[in-house]
């Protein structure tokens, strides 16, 4: 109510990047505040509840409800997010280098399709930066993910120097590892999710993260691909079947599209990546078909237009482990992690499920 009623018509009525920033700083400083994280608990936490807590590569998870990447590039925020009632959280997609992404405007709102289309272009402050960050923030209290990706300036030919320079400089600070080959605001990004290509930047990745895990020693740290949806079936087969074969922990379904299908508000023609509602079904298909191909061996994060309980419940029954929210959280402020939390509860127990691990791909 406070967010519908006040907050989201301020947001919504100032510039969507500076609305943005605010919301990011906003949180940074509160969280550093005395009592500043205790409040937002009380404001936005979730419950506990036993039956959405959940364990997968080691981690615990204590729900399945996760921030996306996209929103805390810079993971200056982790604090105020990890206090609102996430299950864990994403940063990035931080480069080695800090750059500072395309041209203003870059983020537009589509109100009428409960969309966002964003072409930022990787904009961060580099690993150095993403460390300080991490460093200054004290102890997490959920888990945390660094979605990785590659300066814009480095050719793919040299795309795995970079994706190895990230795992360096952040190994200690995060859960595990998210490597984005897959929005399509970096020019030829997306190369890099088929044949070869594909193979040897995820022999890098993984051998690097031995190399690390060595130095480190503990639990050695999973790796996940995100991928596109714009993928013909046969793109799908063969991205699933190398993914698989490269011996990673998981898959990200999806990132954002290029598509405009059914679009209806005047930002339809802006260029970049499309987030939100139009991408819930499409999705979750995805989802569907990378369960079916890996026979449900492969663990999958689900993302994309989840707004309610029953989005997020179908991206589980059609095999998602964990679920994440971007758009969803913009539209609808931070309650809506208590309504799906709450919702799932009930529709868990409706299909006689005892705990969220038992329905992922129960849809099949």
């Amino acid at each position: 109510m406070l967010y519908k009623k006040i907050a989201k018509p301020v947001l919504f009525g100032m510039d969507p990047e500076k609305a943005h920033h605010l919301i990011i700083d906003g949180l940074h400083t509160f969280a550093k505040l005395p009592g500043g994280r205790g409040l937002l608990r009380a404001m936005w936490g979730v419950r506990a509840y036993p039956e959405l807590e959940s364990e997968l590569w080691g981690i615990r998870f204590p729900n399945p409800v996760g921030l996306a990447a996209g929103l805390d590039k810079n993971a200056k925020a982790v604090p105020g997010f990890s206090n609102i009632g996430f299950g864990f959280m994403e940063v990035g997609t931080v480069t080695p280098k800090p750059q500072v992404g395309n041209e203003l405007p870059r983020l537009f709102r589509l109100p009428e399709d409960e969309a966002l289309i964003n072409r930022m272009g990787f904009n961060n402050v580099g690993i150095e930066g993403m460390k300080r960050n991490l460093r200054n923030q004290g102890q997490r209290t959920i888990p945390l993910a660094i979605n990785i990706g590659k300066n814009k300036t480095t050719p793919n030919e040299q795309a795995e120097d970079d994706y190895r320079a990230c795992i360096q400089a952040l190994y200690g600070y995060g859960d595990f590892f998210v490597v984005n080959i897959s929005s399509p605001n970096t020019p030829d990004l997306r190369n890099l999710q088929h044949g070869d290509d594909l193979s040897r930047l995820l022999a890098a990745v993984k051998d690097e993260i031995h190399k690390q895990h060595a130095r480190f020693g503990g639990r050695e740290k999973p790796v996940l691909v995100k991928i596109a949806p714009d993928l013909t079936p046969q793109e799908i087969e063969y991205m699933v079947e190398t993914i698989v074969r490269s011996h990673v922990s998981g898959i990200i379904a999806s990132n954002t599209t290029i598509a405009r299908d059914g679009l209806r508000h005047a930002n339809r023609g802006e260029t970049g990546g499309l987030s939100g509602r139009p991408l819930t079904e499409r999705s979750t298909e995805l989802i569907r078909t990378v369960y079916r191909l890996t026979d449900g061996k492969l663990p999958i994060i689900g993302s994309g237009g989840i707004f309610t309980a029953e989005d997020a419940y179908a991206k589980i029954r059609a095999g998602a482990s964990l679920v994440e929210v971007y758009t969803g959280l913009i539209y609808e402020g931070p309650d809506v992690l208590q309504r799906i939390n709450r919702g799932l509860r009930t529709l868990l127990r409706q299909d006689g499920f005892t705990n969220v691990s038992e329905a992922i791909g129960s849809g099949h």
